[in-house]
């Protein structure tokens, strides 16, 4: 069984909107994208490098799809081969052609498919951006691991990791540590249903 993970930058106040430059996704009048870059740095690059250091297939909405398509086949930075000959599973309503390598559309009942993508053997399954993908994956209980890095700024308005609809369910950190910069990089899995009690008891 394929485990499910998303990797994600996300502020303090829950925004994942846009966080490597003001042109990646300007949605809802969004003027504030480019928040992660300033925290960079060589801890954050190691992150990087071990959490994508191993085999990986890559599940994206259209809008990062697009992005990573028109960057990476080109590209010769650190990185770029591993997301190049990976299997690449893309949700949308509207692409009919993907010319990236190893990309297969998923259309129709997304959420049935990942179950199905999930039940087979092979490597992990990563979701990058994709922030309106992941709502759907949260609705429908498909996330197995986040690997979030927590940068130290609000925003106040943009696309939200969490957003209404998210089905209730319980995490269990792992993994973490902080950035010279301060960035929390956590690591959170699955762990069952809400542990709810009663202080007043």
């Amino acid at each position: 069984m394929k485990k499910l993970i998303v990797l994600t930058f996300v502020t303090m106040d829950g925004v994942m909107q846009a966080p490597g430059g003001p042109e990646e996704d300007a949605e809802g009048k969004f003027t504030q994208g480019g928040w992660s870059v300033g925290y960079w740095d060589q801890v954050m690059d190691s992150v990087m490098t071990e959490q994508m250091g191993h085999p990986f297939d890559l599940l994206l909405g259209r809008k990062t799809y697009e992005i990573f398509a028109g960057y990476w086949p080109t590209s010769k930075e650190p990185g770029a081969d591993a997301l190049n000959k990976a299997k690449k599973y893309v949700a949308s309503r509207t692409l009919k052609n993907l010319a990236w390598e190893n990309s297969v559309l998923l259309s129709g009942d997304t959420a049935a498919k990942i179950k199905i993508i999930k039940d087979q053997d092979g490597p992990e399954i990563q979701v990058h951006g994709s922030s309106n993908l992941i709502q759907t994956l949260l609705k429908n209980d498909l996330v197995d691991e986040f690997r979030l890095k927590i940068f130290p700024v609000t925003i106040g308005t943009g696309k939200r990791l969490f957003g209404d609809g998210t089905f209730p369910a319980s995490f269990k950190l792992i993994e973490s540590r902080s950035s010279p910069k301060g960035v929390l990089v956590a690591t959170y899995v699955r762990d069952g249903n809400i542990k709810s009690g009663s202080f007043g008891a």
